[in-house]
């Protein structure tokens, strides 16, 4: 499929994007407050932009080879066009949509739906959490390091996990709890954050939940294989998810992977666990919906440090990956910790950007 932009620079181009609007904001941060009216009102028209940007840039990408398990959907929405019968092995939710664009309408606006359902959950997620500061939480998600990568490769975890963004933002236990089902049968893998959250809405002790995570690497470094083993035995063994853990090595998924105790996504991973240790343990910050996050965040990542050698270590990390953002950013949005806390807002934002630009952009070459 033809595109005005070269398929060789179609993902340089959005980094590079990002990395203006990103430097943009940090030089905005040391002029106004961030509760200002003008930066507020300024910044939820940009988001706005910046939303719609998002949409067509990855809604509207070619069907092409480089952007890795899409071609594989372009594929199998190929088959169903030419008679292939509906796929009952699937996730059940996510294939009838795939079947209905298939039978109904065309491959290009099926990859638009999915990024409209990619994005969306994420805009009116913040947008009920965080009010006027939105914009904010809504930046951090999408500079974050894998967000790119689960728009345009990794398409259904992608969208499973901003419904559950938006699940967590619901008040009403009733529209959460279908958020959740239909979340599982989009992407089955993600029942592993729900299960988390029924678990840590029950027992909300983040301290506890440090200690097991800070337990993980070690368990991890001396057991080794044990535990993938385990979850494969214990229920964990879709064919997907057995891929995840125990599958081979390939090159589609943005970075190149090694096969290893990853200590460079476990550095990665810490950031977050600083940020709730920081702001929940150290500065007393209590805030329920803060807590339920980060203790997501904190047991879900935890759990991937057990299996962190697998090919696939990426994809099981996203589970709790995803959630990053919102971990580190979140209090800031809240509550005044500081002087000049829009400044520290637009550091936290350049930095966090600056590792997603490192290996998304600088390492790859």
């Amino acid at each position: 499929m033809n595109t005005l932009i070269p398929i060789d620079y179609y993902e340089l181009i959005y980094y590079n994007v990002l990395l203006l609007i990103v430097v943009v904001i940090f030089m905005q941060s040391f002029k106004l407050e961030v509760q200002d009216v003008a930066n507020l009102k300024g910044k939820n028209v940009f988001g706005i932009l910046f939303l719609f940007f998002l949409i067509l840039y990855i809604g509207l990408r070619p069907i092409n080879y480089r952007f890795g398990d899409m071609l594989n959907y372009y594929n199998e929405f190929l088959e169903y066009q030419n008679g292939y019968p509906f796929d009952t092995s699937k996730d059940f939710v996510f294939e009838v949509f795939k079947y209905f664009f298939a039978k109904n309408l065309t491959a290009p606006l099926f990859f638009f739906t999915c990024a409209l359902l990619y994005l969306l959950p994420l805009y009116f997620g913040a947008k009920k959490i965080f009010n006027d500061y939105w914009f904010y939480a809504f930046l951090m998600l999408a500079i974050s390091f894998s967000f790119w990568g689960y728009g345009v490769n990794g398409i259904r975890n992608g969208i499973a996990s901003s419904l559950f963004i938006l699940a967590i933002s619901k008040d009403k236990w009733i529209s959460k709890y279908m958020l959740f089902l239909l979340i599982i049968f989009i992407h089955k893998s993600l029942i592993i954050p729900i299960l988390v959250y029924f678990l840590v809405s029950k027992y909300s002790n983040t301290k506890v939940y440090l200690y097991f995570w800070f337990l993980t690497i070690p368990l991890s470094l001396a057991m080794g294989g044990f535990w993938e083993n385990l979850f494969l035995s214990a229920g964990f063994n879709d064919d997907k998810l057995s891929l995840y853990i125990g599958g081979v090595d390939q090159a589609s998924e943005g970075v190149t992977l090694k096969i290893g105790f990853r200590w460079d996504f476990l550095l990665y991973s810490a950031t977050g666990i600083f940020a709730a240790w920081f702001f929940i343990i150290k500065k007393k910050f209590n805030d329920k919906t803060y807590s339920l996050i980060c203790n997501i965040y904190i047991v879900a990542n935890g759990f991937w440090i057990l299996v962190i050698r697998a090919s696939y270590s990426n994809r099981f990390s996203y589970l709790s990956w995803f959630l990053l953002g919102l971990v580190i950013i979140y209090p800031l949005l809240k509550n005044k910790f500081y002087e000049n806390q829009h400044r520290k807002i637009g550091i936290i934002i350049i930095l966090y950007f600056g590792f997603t630009y490192l290996l998304n952009v600088i390492l790859a070459k």
